[in-house]
């Protein structure tokens, strides 16, 4: 799916998009369209709703707020967060993309001054920092804190609340996001790929006041998965034979050594047939062919995408002199 799929004459491109993802959200959705506007009537903007499978009737709350600036994007089904977002992004026009829950608990009043300091300072994210979050303690502030400080350890990402979904950013940088899974945590890890630049702000957190939060401990183990993604995919992603070629050329070492050692007990006449040190270094040795060889097969996949998709391995911040300087 490409990008811009809005259709804006030029004229009426605006300067933000602000992306909601939807799902279930009847008692709050009209309202937080109105406070939206309200928060934005010195901006330009758009609103792409995007509604991600919802069995209530958002939609319809949705629709008697239809206009020039409100966009409704339904899915066919539920695909989680991360997608929803993927999708309202393709489908936002303006020059700045802003991230909302649609639950109500991020005040868009907090919007114009993050879009403000975007601009002045030339960030490509501003990410909010919830203060005085109004969420429960053991569900959900322990594990939150515990998760942001793993997610700082693991991509080295200097930002304290990771979890916060209102955030401001460039339409380049969000584009190339290519948000899935539950990827959505972890837009700066990702945006930092790239290169981005990004600083955080104290934004305010409201309690929720209608339906049933979407959290649930089960999210956590896919959260977890992709967070190992994530590591992966900083660490390695250039370079996959790195991890998978040392841990095969070790494996083969420790292989090759267990079995020089036991033949040389058989030269000397000892029976070593079934002894486990035998099968753990048979293990070792064909566990680390067999590591080499992915490490190869997937550092040749990684160079084929690179090429068919025609992406460059870095990101140009700006040019200075000749026909293509850029402002």
């Amino acid at each position: 799916m490409e990008a811009n799929l809005h259709p804006l004459s030029a004229a009426h491109v605006p300067l933000l998009s602000v992306v909601i993802p939807v799902l279930n959200e009847e008692d709050s959705v009209g309202l937080l369209i109105d406070k939206v506007q309200e928060a934005l009537a010195a901006v330009s903007h758009e609103i792409v709703i995007v509604d991600d499978g919802s069995t209530d009737t958002s939609q319809d709350r949705v629709r008697e707020k239809i206009s020039a600036t409100v966009i409704l994007v339904t899915l066919k089904k539920n695909y989680g967060q991360s997608t929803a977002m993927a999708a309202g992004i393709d489908h936002a026009a303006g020059a700045y993309i802003a991230f909302l829950d649609g639950d109500l608990q991020n005040d868009p009043a907090d919007i114009p001054a993050m879009l403000e300091r975007l601009q002045a300072d030339d960030w490509d994210i501003v990410a909010g920092r919830r203060c005085q979050r109004k969420d429960g303690i053991l569900v959900r502030k322990i594990p939150s804190r515990i998760a942001n400080w793993l997610v700082r350890r693991i991509t080295n990402v200097a930002l304290s609340d990771f979890g916060c979904t209102l955030k401001v950013m460039k339409a380049d940088v969000a584009r190339d996001l290519q948000l899935h899974g539950e990827m959505h945590r972890f837009i700066p890890a990702i945006a930092s790929l790239s290169g981005a630049s990004m600083t955080e702000v104290d934004v305010r957190h409201h309690p929720r006041r209608f339906g049933q939060s979407k959290y649930n401990l089960s999210r956590t183990f896919r959260v977890i998965s992709d967070l190992m993604l994530i590591y992966f995919m900083r660490r390695y992603a250039q370079k996959p034979m790195h991890i998978f070629g040392t841990a095969g050329f070790l494996a083969f070492i420790a292989g090759s050594l267990i079995n020089l050692y036991l033949l040389a007990l058989k030269v000397q006449g000892q029976d070593i047939w079934g002894k486990p040190l035998l099968i753990l270094g048979m293990i070792l040795l064909l566990g680390g062919i067999q590591l080499v060889t992915i490490g190869i097969l997937t550092d040749i996949g990684m160079r084929t995408y690179q090429e068919a998709s025609q992406r460059t391995h870095y990101r140009v911040r700006k040019i200075y002199g000749g026909p293509r300087e850029s402002l």
